[in-house]
């Protein structure tokens, strides 16, 4: 998948989805993730479920082990619908279609080297946080 980058990031508050989008995929791209492209919403070999309902979704043959063809490091944006709490859509805790950007170690890394990066990218890359 071909991503165009943005050259410079801009405040996090100030930038719409796809520049919030692109800037996180850029972030862990430089970091060594391959970017793979979103599974479709509706999952082709998924008899369980009828909708992709979170980023992991996708991912979980690999996650259970199986070597996933673009590598250990990825980086992801997952469009996502969820119904099983439709009747509590509409609060600050309830969402139905959503995207979910995510970044996956499969194996490759751990909490020591992924917890700074949750400090970086918001500080460093779209200066949210003050000095």
């Amino acid at each position: 998948m071909k991503v165009r980058f943005p050259r410079k990031s801009s405040i996090l508050l100030n930038m719409n989805a796809q520049e919030i989008r692109i800037t996180y995929l850029k972030f862990f791209a430089d970091r060594g993730h391959v970017v793979i492209p979103r599974a479709r919403l509706v999952p082709d070999n998924d008899p369980t479920t009828l909708f992709t309902g979170s980023g992991m979704q996708p991912l979980l043959p690999f996650l259970l082990g199986e070597a996933h063809p673009d590598g250990v490091r990825l980086v992801d944006s997952q469009t996502c619908l969820r119904a099983q709490d439709i009747e509590e859509v509409g609060d600050n805790r309830h969402t139905t279609f959503f995207e979910m950007l995510g970044n996956w170690s499969l194996g490759d890394y751990f909490k020591a080297e992924q917890l700074p990066w949750f400090w970086e990218f918001p500080d460093l890359t779209t200066r949210t946080f003050p000095d």
